[in-house]
């Protein structure tokens, strides 16, 4: 269990940070600003869920994430391997990135087909999901980096990380009457305004 008393501990003023394991970090470092990113796009989940209203089980999923994304950060800030771990390390597990490919499938299927890509908006619950659909790619774009530079990165985090965007995608339509008022990308239809 975690408990907290102290908010502020001085142990940062030299720009460093420390991790679940392992060395302490400048807070540049790659690793601390995946994790960073992906609490970024938590509070982005936040505010979006300011806009749930009506929709009590798209809150109720998206309150799932936002637990879901504290172990994904978790995961991102635990560096090296787990067999020489003295606790057990907290790591995103195959089960949760199902559940959210589960979700994509279920609010898929009532979407109306696309013709072109979306613009966020149309309400602000798809906007805001839109948003932070955005956040979690850079979340993801992050986490592949640090991937790159340390293999030994949890894959499944990012597989997470990938699944969680098209699901804010998706859920971003369902915001919009299942898509009915979504706002499609036009092509070209500001390319030949005439001179004044």
């Amino acid at each position: 269990m975690i408990k907290i008393n102290k908010i502020y501990t001085r142990t940062g003023d030299d720009g460093t940070t420390g991790l679940v394991r392992g060395p302490r970090r400048p807070k540049h470092d790659i690793r601390i600003e995946a994790y960073g990113t992906v609490d970024e796009a938590n509070a982005a989940i936040g505010l979006a869920r300011l806009h749930t209203g009506a929709m009590p089980k798209v809150d109720m999923l998206l309150a799932r994430v936002q637990n879901d994304l504290f172990d994904v950060g978790s995961d991102l800030a635990t560096p090296g391997d787990d067999e020489d771990a003295q606790h057990p390390t907290l790591r995103v597990r195959p089960v949760q990135t199902a559940f959210i490919e589960k979700q994509i499938d279920h609010y898929n299927g009532n979407l109306t087909p696309l013709t072109s890509f979306v613009l966020p908006g149309g309400s602000p619950l798809s906007a805001a999901l839109h948003l932070a659909r955005t956040v979690v790619r850079r979340a993801e774009r992050r986490a592949t980096e640090l991937s790159a530079a340390e293999p030994d990165t949890s894959a499944e985090a990012v597989r997470y990380l990938n699944r969680l965007s098209d699901l804010l995608f998706v859920l971003g339509r369902v915001a919009n009457s299942n898509g009915e008022r979504d706002v499609l990308w036009v092509p070209g239809a500001n390319s030949d305004l005439k001179k004044s």
